[in-house]
């Protein structure tokens, strides 16, 4: 296991705590409170969020703010019929990383998965716990369990393909998941084998044109996709996404300001857009 992805999901975890304090308190707290709240050192505490994201603690707490989502639609919101002139890397996209997909064909997903080897491993993420699925073609799952836990997350993934073969292999995905969480450079695409219907693989491919460190809402994802009224429909292909992070479904809000759902925890998905904005504008 990479040293840096394993210090990655201990910094997530104690950015897990840390906002937790946060909501709970009524003011901006200083740095000397918020690690003594966490039991480190002022300097440890600092060292460790600096390193993760790129900015400082009190800079940080900017962004894990409930309100954030609001800010964000207003400064970092991106029409989608758009997006494809600024192209998919966008300002702020981690490492340039760069994704290739295909599709399932409509038959074998409609089997379940049957005939189908899928190897499976657990890695460290920025955000904690990933389970990382994927065939000969590429990455088709990624669970995120530092809120559902692993047994929750490897039976959800697990059921999306209960036909297939699965095969315990973390060596074999791990040079994709290393390029997909930015542990190390890839010159060549990280590939996508995206497995769902037809209504559903439009919107994810709608998402990965969001760059990183800005949204969309449901509703300009339902425009984007040629069916505005479907905004209830998008909210749950949305919330299928099998390839969280990469399918960045946690760029998705409400037209409100309101964070909306996320299948693997709300504080993960809070989490996740925090880090990209923050790093975004590091």
């Amino acid at each position: 296991m990479n040293m840096q992805t394993r210090d990655d999901g201990y910094h997530f975890h104690v950015m897990r705590r840390a906002l937790d304090i946060i909501d709970a308190a009524d003011r901006d707290l200083s740095l000397d409170r918020l690690a003594a709240e966490l039991n480190m050192s002022p300097a440890h505490f600092q060292r460790l969020f600096s390193q993760w994201v790129g900015v400082s603690p009190k800079r940080y707490q900017q962004y894990l703010t409930l309100g954030h989502a609001k800010a964000l639609l207003a400064d970092r919101f991106t029409t989608l019929e758009t997006a494809h002139a600024t192209g998919l890397s966008g300002g702020g996209r981690l490492h340039d990383l760069f994704l290739r997909w295909e599709a399932m064909r409509p038959g074998d997903y409609a089997k379940g998965g049957a005939g189908l080897t899928i190897y499976r491993g657990w890695f460290d993420s920025p955000f904690g716990p990933a389970l990382v699925m994927g065939t000969d073609k590429g990455i088709c799952g990624i669970a995120l369990a530092a809120e559902t836990g692993k047994a929750a997350a490897m039976e959800d993934l697990t059921g999306r393909w209960p036909n297939a073969d699965y095969v315990d292999d973390p060596a074999r995905l791990k040079p994709w998941v290393d390029a997909a969480f930015g542990v190390t450079p890839s010159a060549d695409a990280v590939p996508l084998y995206m497995t769902g219907a037809p209504f559903q693989i439009k919107v994810w491919e709608a998402l990965m044109r969001v760059p990183s460190g800005h949204v969309t809402t449901y509703s300009e994802i339902a425009q984007a996709v040629g069916h505005p009224r479907a905004v209830r429909a998008v909210g749950t292909a949305v919330g299928r996404n099998p390839v969280s992070y990469l399918i960045p479904c946690h760029r998705a809000l409400r037209k409100s300001g309101g964070l909306g759902g996320y299948h693997w925890g709300l504080p993960v998905k809070r989490a996740i857009l925090a880090w990209e904005a923050a790093r975004a504008d590091a």
